[in-house]
């Protein structure tokens, strides 16, 4: 029989390719920003070696290991290789997690509004979801998360910068949660999105992970370092979860051409801090933008922005119609524009700009 849990579960729909949507709308130029990729792709070294692996031993299984890819990561950070553990993008950690740290009836404490794979992998786990607000200006409220802790709580989710607010918890604010949360409590912290952060220099939390064992810290190539087509995402997390962590994934989850492109990607940090620098200026000119349209806003720190305007689903397809595809559906009259080339950010904010003024 099917599990209870999952008749109640929507299934996921993904978006149309671009070319069917492109072919549906009779459009010569479509512009993806509803999925937070990285509008300047990746690193040129990836392709670079790709080619020089030629497309070799395609009959034989990939290291299951991810030994090179380990290694590079590991060095950089100076943890533990052990403490690694790598999936087929962040999709498969979140469910690596929830498969083998909840069981029915645990709860998990997450905010609301956040990316929605927490909830959906939980549920499954036929655990109990507790929400917690966001704050009116769409910040992560740790305070009543503290709140929400009871003896049943398995699980807390902190998406820093949160999904879709694109809002940020500090390092110390984090700290010092952690140090009011229960040993027993697993805090997971997703920072898809921290390698955008400009607001402080020391963002992650991963130095905390040798004080915390119950801190489990998540990464992906598929933001900043523009692999999303690739699905390399990974967790820092404690070796005696890493080892249970890594009894439950199954074996060869990365192909080899996924971790030579990540390994290529990873050690061309200066692609990564000029997609940086690019996107912290567009972020800021999108934020004074949308300040002077009067309209409501998150103060994002991540590749994205958020923002609420009446008609939002009209104005999607308005912007549709022009050639650029956004996210709705994330709340009334709310919207999420990934951060695009400077060129394609003015055409969207006079489509903006023309849509609000037609509106008095």
């Amino acid at each position: 029989m099917v599990k209870s849990a999952i008749k109640q579960l929507t299934p996921y729909v993904p978006e149309q390719t671009l070319a069917a949507l492109k072919a549906q709308r009779g459009l010569d130029k479509l512009v993806r920003l509803s999925a937070n990729e990285n509008a300047w792709g990746t690193s040129p070294k990836v392709k670079q070696a790709i080619l020089d692996w030629g497309i070799t031993d395609v009959n034989r299984y990939p290291d299951s290991n991810v030994a090179q890819l380990r290694g590079v990561i590991a060095d950089r950070l100076t943890i533990d290789p052990e403490q690694l553990v790598f999936g087929d993008g962040l999709d498969e950690v979140i469910q690596l997690l929830s498969r083998t740290l909840l069981s029915p009836d645990d709860e998990v404490i997450l905010t609301q509004p956040t990316f929605s794979e927490y909830g959906l992998h939980a549920e499954i786990e036929g655990a109990k979801l507790v929400n917690v607000a966001a704050t009116d200006t769409g910040e992560t409220d740790l305070n009543d998360m503290l709140r929400a802790i009871t003896p049943k709580t398995q699980m807390i989710w902190l998406c820093n910068p949160n999904n879709p607010t694109g809002t940020y918890v500090t390092h110390q604010a984090i700290a010092d949660f952690m140090t009011q949360v229960p040993a027993t409590v697993t805090v997971v912290v997703d920072e898809a999105y921290i390698d955008f952060v400009t607001a402080e220099s020391q963002a992650s939390v991963i130095d905390l992970t040798p004080q915390f064992e119950n801190l489990v810290v998540l990464r992906t190539f598929s933001k900043a370092y523009g692999l999303a087509n690739f699905r390399v995402g990974y967790a820092v997390v404690a070796k005696p979860l890493a080892r249970l962590l890594q009894t439950v994934r199954l074996p060869y989850n990365l192909s080899t051409v996924a971790e030579i492109a990540a390994v290529a990607a990873y050690q061309d940090q200066a692609f990564v801090d000029s997609v940086v620098k690019t996107v912290a200026q567009e972020r800021a000119q999108w934020l004074n933008f949308l300040a002077e349209l009067g309209l409501q806003f998150d103060a994002s720190q991540a590749n994205f922005v958020f923002f609420k305007i009446n008609g939002a689903k009209q104005l999607s397809e308005l912007l549709l119609d022009h050639g650029y595809l956004v996210r709705t559906g994330l709340g009334e009259n709310w919207l999420r524009v990934t951060i695009g080339k400077p060129a394609d950010n003015l055409v969207i904010q006079g489509l903006i700009k023309a849509f609000k003024k037609g509106q008095k």
